[in-house]
């Protein structure tokens, strides 16, 4: 019964990331969006001429002077996808790092908290709680309080209906006889609330969905949702330069099983 499934489940995790955050001053947005610094890794540096000096040169020429670089993706869209890769394999080690570049490169505080809000959905419980924690103390130490997180229950967008019905019928189709309350909470919670809140807009919402996926090597799930990111306004390019960043933040065998998953997505995109 639908009665039984409640709505706030998508609320609860929205109130937590906001609950864990300070009252302060407003973030100072960085206007330039830049890769990380050579600052950024200097004690890293140390460290890796430690105990892996050829790691360190990979990173500081490939991985730095070179990925980070590349056109396709902008430094914001970067920093997305290595936050949503961070929390879907749950690697905390350079979390507070990257959520740090991700606000200097325009990610706002209230996108972060959404973004781990959704990807409770889609890498997990326990993974959206470290990431919390981790952003826990980079909101204290910016000053980021509660007025700049979004509401843990604001007002939806509007769905596609045509599009929903289509999804719907064909979840209750192929999930409902197998596993019907799989197939509600599908509806009611995520499609029904979670895609539809407003605080991250549907094409960021898509990415850091299809990164998650390709992250996990969850690949299955790619096609619709790498077609659903396209609709929303990702380009050829830039879904291909996420398999790209992938291959440094999720290893070569998850962007190399991606590839084929999204060269069938893009021929039957074609014409």
């Amino acid at each position: 019964m639908t009665s039984l499934i409640q709505l706030p489940v998508v609320r609860l995790l929205a109130v937590t990331v906001l609950s864990l955050s300070l009252t302060g001053a407003s973030l100072a947005q960085g206007q330039q969006g830049r890769a990380p610094a050579a600052s950024d890794a200097v004690p890293v540096a140390v460290e890796l001429d430690q105990v892996a000096p050829a790691l360190g040169r990979y990173r500081q020429e490939a991985l730095l002077g070179n990925l980070w670089r590349r056109p396709d993706l902008s430094p914001r869209d970067r920093s997305i996808v290595t936050v949503a890769a961070l929390i879907a394999r749950n690697q905390t080690a350079e979390m507070s790092q990257h959520l740090d570049l991700a606000l200097e490169n325009g990610v706002r505080p209230g996108e972060l908290s959404e973004i781990i809000t959704h990807l409770a959905f889609y890498s997990g419980w326990g993974n959206a709680m470290a990431a919390v924690a981790a952003a826990r103390e980079v909101f204290a130490r910016r000053g980021i309080g509660a007025g700049q997180l979004p509401p843990a229950s604001p007002g939806l967008l509007p769905l596609d209906e045509a599009a929903e019905a289509r999804r719907a019928a064909a979840v209750a189709r192929d999930v409902g006889p197998v596993v019907p309350g799989l197939e509600q909470f599908t509806t009611d919670v995520l499609f029904g609330d979670l895609w539809s809140r407003p605080g991250l807009a549907p094409r960021d919402r898509s990415l850091i969905t299809v990164t998650a996926l390709i992250a996990s090597g969850q690949v299955a799930q790619v096609p619709f949702h790498l077609n659903r990111a396209m609709d929303n306004g990702l380009t050829r390019p830039q879904a291909a330069e996420v398999v790209t960043h992938l291959a440094f933040y999720a290893g070569w065998p998850n962007a190399f099983s991606a590839v084929p998953v999204v060269r069938g997505v893009f021929e039957s995109r074609r014409g």
